[in-house]
């Protein structure tokens, strides 16, 4: 089954994947404290606003995930204090779904202290729901959050069963992960 891009939101884990069918030359890159998706050396040119982009920030002791743009300003508004759902909700319904052929939804996760929420903006809805089990959100077929079996426990673990999950045109997993310290991120590009 062909479910998009997708992220797992649990408490103290988070995950998310690209998949594509259209434009599989990407991998993830860590800069700075951002987990960043960006084409490969050998991915043909483009001016598709929805191929680079941040999909895991940490702020004030949150992380946050997604599938595009609307990233940055969940992390903002997190780092400005809103709480973690208010933050979802607004800069999902700001940002809207993605204006591409297949009007593809915006997705989201903030893994907080003690608390996770999940979120989707699609042509017809706008659902942002705690969570306290993991959760999935796909972009296309499971584009509700629903609980799911999900058991990594580390940052790697997670970047690793995300890319590994029965869902079809893998490109690159990352993971990240609530440790004493903060958060630990992980990345698997399927190399």
């Amino acid at each position: 089954m062909y479910v998009g891009r997708f992220l797992v939101v649990g408490p103290q884990i988070a995950a998310y994947r690209v998949s594509s069918r259209s434009f599989p030359n990407r991998k993830i890159i860590q800069r700075d404290d951002a987990l960043t998706v960006v084409p490969t050396q050998d991915a043909p040119e483009t001016d598709n606003p929805y191929i680079s982009y941040n999909c895991v920030r940490t702020a004030d002791g949150s992380a946050v995930v997604g599938n595009g743009s609307h990233v940055d300003p969940i992390t903002e508004k997190v780092e400005l204090g809103y709480p973690a759902r208010d933050a979802l909700t607004e800069s999902l319904l700001a940002l809207d779904y993605e204006k591409d052929d297949y009007d593809t939804p915006r997705i989201a996760g903030v893994v907080g202290d003690g608390s996770a929420f999940v979120g989707t903006v699609r042509r017809d809805a706008l659902l942002v729901r705690e969570v306290t089990e993991p959760t999935l959100v796909a972009t296309y077929e499971r584009d509700a959050p629903e609980s799911f079996d999900f058991a990594a426990e580390t940052a790697t673990e997670a970047a690793a069963d995300a890319y590994d999950l029965d869902f079809e045109h893998p490109v690159c997993a990352a993971g990240v992960a609530r440790t004493d310290d903060g958060f630990e991120f992980a990345v698997e590009n399927g190399e």
